[in-house]
C-alpha cells in the first residue's frame, strides 16, 4: 500500500483513547487491536476486536475526526501505518481500498452488535469460550499473553470471575493459563462451549474461509 510505514504493536500500547484525533490509521499484519468503551471512569469494556482482517482508524472512513473508542493493543505485531491525510486521499482514489474498508466496517459493525448481545444473554464460560476463539482466529496462533484484568475487560465481568472462569477452562483441559500466558488446549473443546455467537460473528469476518474447519459447521 502507497504511503505506508511498518510500526511494530507492542503489547498494551495505547493506540488511540476516546475522543482523540485520528492522526494515523492502522492496518495489522499480525497481532490484534481491541476496542474497548469506557464505563463509569475507569471501568471498560471491549466492543470489537480487530486483526489482519481489518484496520484502526475506521471512523476517519465514515466521515469522523476523533475516535470513540479507546484501541489498545492486546496481541503484539506488525501494522503498516498511513497519516490520516494520505488514508483519506487514497480512498478516494482507489475503488479496492474504498470496497475492503467498507467490508470491514459491515463485519465489525456486526461483530460489535452480537458482542454486545452475547455479554447481556450468555454465561461468563460461553463468552470466554468465545473471545479466546476470536483472539485466536485474529493472532493465527495458540499462545498469546494476557492478564486477568485484560480479560475481565474483554468479556465485562470483574476479576474474581474471570479467575473462576479460567480454573474451571483449565480443569477441563480447554487451556493453560499460568502467569499471564494463556494457551489454547483444545480447540474444539472451546467450540463446543461457546455459544452460537462465535459462529454468527466468524460468518461476517472478511476472511471468513481462512479460519473455518468442518468443525465449524
Amino acid at each position: 500500500m502507497a504511503k505506508t510505514e511498518r510500526t511494530a504493536l507492542t503489547y498494551g500500547q495505547n493506540i488511540y483513547q476516546t475522543g482523540a484525533i485520528i492522526r494515523h490509521v492502522y492496518f495489522p499484519e499480525s497481532g490484534i487491536i481491541s476496542l474497548l468503551s469506557a464505563v463509569d471512569g475507569d471501568l471498560t469494556l471491549e466492543v470489537g476486536i480487530v486483526g489482519s482482517e481489518g484496520m484502526i482508524g475506521l471512523p476517519l472512513f465514515l466521515g469522523a475526526k476523533t475516535s470513540n473508542n479507546i484501541a489498545l493493543v492486546q496481541g503484539e505485531g506488525f501494522a503498516l501505518r498511513m497519516t490520516a491525510a494520505d488514508f483519506l486521499a487514497e480512498c478516494e482514489s482507489c475503488g479496492i481500498l474504498q470496497r475492503a474498508v467498507k467490508c470491514f466496517a459491515q463485519s465489525l459493525m456486526a461483530q460489535t452488535a452480537q458482542s454486545a448481545a452475547c455479554n447481556r444473554f450468555h454465561p461468563v464460560e460461553s463468552r470466554m469460550a468465545r473471545w479466546l476463539l476470536m483472539t485466536n482466529d485474529r493472532m493465527k496462533t495458540s499462545i498469546f499473553q494476557i492478564t486477568q484484568e485484560f480479560l475481565s475487560n474483554m468479556v465485562g465481568v470483574r476479576r474474581e470471575a474471570v479467575s473462576k472462569t479460567a480454573r474451571k477452562l483449565q480443569e477441563l483441559g480447554l487451556i493453560s493459563y499460568y502467569r499471564g500466558r494463556l494457551s489454547i488446549l483444545d480447540r474444539k473443546g472451546l467450540k463446543a462451549l461457546s455459544c452460537t455467537c462465535y459462529k454468527i460473528i466468524s460468518t461476517h469476518h472478511p476472511d471468513y474461509k481462512s479460519i473455518s474447519d468442518p468443525t465449524d459447521k
